[in-house]
């Protein structure tokens, strides 16, 4: 009877103690957002979507964990690759034994296909506006994969790297799911999708066919937090790992001092940039917007967020990427210009305009510190401040007239003036990206540097595309805001971070609890 005792306690320690391990092999991370956008990498581009995709999803290239730089792109799905002398015919050969989460099967070139042509379907994605120059993709077998191109594009890479349109999906998966696979995504990566509770968490568990190796890390909770505040008594109440920061000088400083917590600030930086709708009147009168662009304070603004989270945008491209420029027409701020200008375009007295903005604590204080200096000079912008969600929805619906957007891309000059100032990528059309401005004033010189194989005929043409777009008063650069994230010290990242496109510390095979 005694022997039996002792064996049935000796099972239930070695129980709890299993439990207890389980328990902490479970990452549960804080994103900044009331709610998952759409759990599709082709449909979302929202900020609290992206760090997930990355946990989920492979491109056919990919940025080594910890690195946002192009030119250490290196290997994912595609085990080599080589391309035509002239650019236009690319050939990836796709990496055997690749498996698809929840027993969806093998990975092929059908998938891959699948994927990609998906990415360049304006039905079917946010992103297809960069694959405009996509002329066909097609399997050559199971295992190989031929992009032939229209154009040459700069940076093929960047299009089958893994974030944004070129993530890879299970063909199978989204086509028996169809609308419903936004809630329940089929990927390669190293975690796989379990459970999304509207306005809560979206649940991942570790994908142990993971051709890179079954990950330490057991579950990934992701929690949807907006509350700034709520997320910082999370991680101190123990409650959370891993968390999104406020990207502000002194949080960060105060959060330095934390015990038991590390600060992660890294790139890219998401560059904030305030879109004139040039279809609203009054602004569209260039008169007008140049008025709005004297009448902000950008050197006010960056002040006031702080110098270690934040590079201050001097044009339409962010800086650091390849054909940015800073030779550009400037708007120091200058009260009695803006209003010389607004008499001149017959509304002395100033007007009333409506704009869309998000609560999270990186938009909403910004845009009220626009509004006090728009108001200097009598332009009253009304606030429809909503959630962040609500907000996407909502600007994709044309309804403001200044849109504050903040996005990080392959950097490279081609895709930040392709999504955001070009005239097929505006808003109500349906090859639609970001260009809220309705700009179209670059055209030519976009679509001629895309097509132009002479890297200083490129730089010129982006340069030049960039004079226009500032010279026509479509935007206000304001800053790129660096990446600020939170994890305990007990969370092992394994991997030095320096950068992360997909705007959160990729979590890998590698990553582990202490």
């Amino acid at each position: 009877m005694r022997r039996r005792l002792f064996i049935l306690w000796c099972v239930a320690v070695s129980l709890a103690a299993s439990c207890a391990m389980a328990q902490d092999r479970v990452l549960r991370v804080a994103l900044t957002a009331a709610d998952a956008g759409a759990l599709d990498p082709h449909r979302s581009s929202a900020g609290q979507d992206t760090p997930v995709f990355g946990w989920m999803f492979n491109g056919l290239v990919r940025f080594p964990p910890g690195s946002a730089d192009p030119a250490r792109l290196e290997p994912d799905l595609a085990e080599r690759w080589e391309h035509s002398p002239d650019g236009l015919v690319w050939t990836f050969h796709l990496r055997r034994g690749v498996a698809f989460h929840h027993g969806y099967g093998e990975l092929t070139a059908d998938d891959v296909v699948y994927s990609l042509r998906r990415a360049a379907d304006p039905q079917r994605s946010n992103f297809a506006s960069d694959y405009a120059d996509f002329a066909s993709v097609e399997a050559v077998d199971p295992m190989t994969v031929r992009v032939t191109l229209a154009r040459p594009v700069p940076s093929l890479l960047g299009l089958v790297a893994d974030y944004h349109g070129g993530l890879i999906v299970s063909r199978r998966a989204a086509e028996e799911m169809g609308d419903n696979f936004r809630r329940r995504p089929i990927g390669t990566g190293p975690f796989a999708f379990v459970e999304y509770r509207a306005q809560t968490v979206t649940v991942l568990e570790a994908h142990r066919g993971y051709f890179r190796g079954s990950p330490q890390i057991a579950r990934i909770e992701a929690r949807y937090i907006n509350s700034d505040s709520t997320r910082e008594l999370a991680f101190a109440s123990g409650e959370i790992d891993l968390y999104s920061g406020r990207r502000e000088q002194r949080w960060v400083e105060r959060m330095h001092r934390e015990r038991g917590a590390v600060v992660e600030v890294f790139m890219p930086g998401e560059f904030r940039t305030l879109l004139i709708n040039t279809h609203t009147p009054p602004l569209n009168d260039v008169r007008v917007r140049r008025a709005i662009e004297h009448a902000i304070d950008v050197g006010a603004i960056v002040r006031f967020v702080g110098a270690d989270v934040v590079v201050p945008g001097r044009s339409v491209v962010p800086q650091g990427y390849l054909g940015e420029t800073g030779d550009v027409p400037r708007y120091a701020p200058d009260l009695a210009r803006a209003r010389g200008l607004l008499a001149e375009a017959g509304v002395p007295n100033g007007f009333t305009m409506r704009s869309v903005v998000s609560s999270i604590s990186t938009q909403q204080p910004i845009m009220e510190a626009i509004q006090a200096q728009l108001r200097r000079v009598g332009i009253v912008m009304e606030m429809d401040v909503v959630d962040h969600t609500t907000y996407h929805a909502r600007i994709r619906q044309d309804l403001s007239a200044l849109t504050f957007y903040g996005a990080a891309r392959f950097p490279v000059a081609d895709f930040y003036l392709t999504q955001f100032y070009h005239s097929r990528s505006s808003i109500g059309l349906p090859t639609a990206a970001l260009n809220f401005a309705h700009c179209d004033v670059a055209d030519a010189e976009i679509d001629a540097a895309r097509s132009d194989q002479d890297p200083q005929r490129q730089l010129a043409l982006w340069a030049t595309a960039q004079r226009k777009i500032m010279d026509a008063a479509c935007a206000v650069p304001l800053f790129d805001l660096l990446q600020v994230w939170v994890r305990r010290d007990t969370l092992d990242l394994g991997y030095r971070l320096e950068g992360a496109l997909n705007l959160g510390p990729p979590i890998t095979e590698a990553t582990r609890l202490r």
